[in-house]
């Protein structure tokens, strides 16, 4: 096969690229759900990572990734593997680990049921796909600390990402905002580490996602129940009080 000798990283879409910029150097690198396996390729390309492990619970997107590695002479320093989620990660042999691409039921499922073997990995990149709160709930509850996060528009799409490192009980801080039980529902929603530095995308979120919800609640049916009602009306509020924090007020 001939070897294909360009830069991968160029070849990046934005959301990658955000996460690709996520990996501290000298790590050795997993990535949970792989599909084309272009991080873990720019990523041993550009000498960021030594080596790297393209998992992925569906056999044909590994086998693709495997051809692109090889594409580029790198299968020596890059291994495939099938796996649900890190049940075939093996003890001490990643740093970091980025479980991506996924809604955030599976990957808050991937990591409490292999919970001692997550905790024990150095920096955990994740980028739900959705139920964010639940995700960062659980990273907070289990003692996980928030180093960092980050947010990216692309194709109209908005993709969060955090970065986390296992702690203990004084990781929680990480977690919290100065303000009352409504801030930290707002943190929790949109993002501590977002909200903090004023992430320009994430403003863009915000009203994007309060023209949604306005829109929601005007055309809710009278019979809408009380429930369904206050829950958009909660969100709603939340909205507005996570743009007051970002502007400062």
């Amino acid at each position: 096969m001939k070897k294909d000798t360009g830069r991968v990283r160029d070849q990046l879409s934005q959301r990658l690229l955000a996460l690709y910029h996520m990996v501290d150097e000298n790590t050795r690198f997993c990535d949970v759900g792989c599909d084309h396996g272009y991080l873990s390729i720019a990523l041993v390309q550009d000498g960021i990572c030594p080596k790297a492990l393209a998992m992925d619970l569906r056999p044909g997107p590994l086998q693709r990734a495997k051809m692109h590695i090889e594409s580029v002479g790198l299968e020596e320093k890059i291994e495939t593997r099938l796996s649900d989620g890190i049940a075939k990660l093996k003890e001490d042999e990643a740093d970091t680990v980025l479980i991506s691409g996924m809604g955030g039921g599976v990957i808050y499922h991937i990591l409490a049921d292999e919970e001692e073997k997550a905790k024990s990995i150095k920096s955990l990149i994740l980028a739900p796909q959705s139920q964010l709160v639940l995700v960062r709930e659980y990273l907070r509850d289990a003692g996980y600390e928030l180093v960092s996060e980050d947010m990216v528009l692309e194709d109209g799409k908005y993709y969060p990402m955090m970065k986390v490192s296992y702690k203990g009980k004084e990781a929680k801080e990480s977690w919290e905002l100065l303000g009352g039980e409504e801030v930290q529902e707002a943190a929790m929603m949109f993002g501590p580490c977002l909200l903090r530095q004023k992430h320009p995308v994430l403003k863009q979120y915000l009203l994007y996602r309060k023209r949604v919800v306005t829109s929601i609640k005007e055309q809710l049916p009278e019979t809408v129940s009380s429930e369904r009602r206050e829950e958009v009306e909660k969100e709603l509020h939340l909205l507005e009080l996570a743009m007051s924090m970002w502007e400062g007020k």
